[in-house]
């Protein structure tokens, strides 16, 4: 909400009155599983919000007889003030941040499994091979450090990352209506974060 020009204060008050109406008077035992995707919904539902939010306040506005002041009239720099300059929507943050959430959480799976299993070490090594860590060590800078080799290194990391799409693919599944949905899923998963 604060890349629509809301301060952060007030983006906090409407996002917690938004989970407040929510749950106060939308009925979410009414959400199914194939009906759609509960990201979605929750997207809907806060768009509608949103929008029924502008209107009020329009409305309180337009009731207390101030005059409107038209973009033209302001200054370049009043202009800069009010319209936001990144064009990341609130959509693309809620899209990237969801993304984010779902593969963090898969990779806090397979830590458990990791470490339940009393690979810790070994899981926080081959963590720094995902394409997402900055600074990443080498294979064989692995192997080295674990006092393993490096077909050994590949092997696990070949493991590890097979158990990390199937952990993916299982959590994508508790999100959708059928299963012909996780690949579409997936695929759009994969969009937002290379976006």
């Amino acid at each position: 909400m604060q890349r629509q020009g809301v301060a952060r204060e007030e983006a906090e008050d409407v996002t917690q009155a938004f989970f407040v109406d929510l749950l106060e008077h939308k009925n979410l035992t009414a959400v199914r599983k194939e009906k759609g995707r509960f990201r979605s919904y929750l997207l809907g539902a806060l768009k509608y919000f949103l929008a029924d939010e502008r209107r009020r306040a329009m409305a309180i506005k337009r009731g207390k007889g101030q005059r409107l002041v038209p973009l033209e009239e302001l200054s370049r720099e009043e202009r800069i003030e009010i319209e936001p300059t990144d064009t990341v929507t609130a959509e693309q943050i809620y899209e990237r941040r969801w993304a984010s959430t779902v593969l963090q959480h898969v990779l806090g799976l397979l830590k458990n499994e990791y470490v339940a299993a009393g690979n810790g070490a070994l899981f926080d090594s081959l963590k720094q091979l995902l394409p997402d860590e900055s600074d990443s060590p080498s294979q064989a800078d692995i192997a080295g450090q674990l006092g393993m080799t490096a077909n050994a290194v590949r092997q696990a990391f070949h493991r590890f990352r097979n158990r990390y799409q199937l952990l993916l693919r299982e959590e994508i599944a508790h999100t959708v209506a059928t299963p012909g949905d996780v690949e579409d899923e997936l695929r759009h998963l994969i969009a937002v974060v290379r976006a």
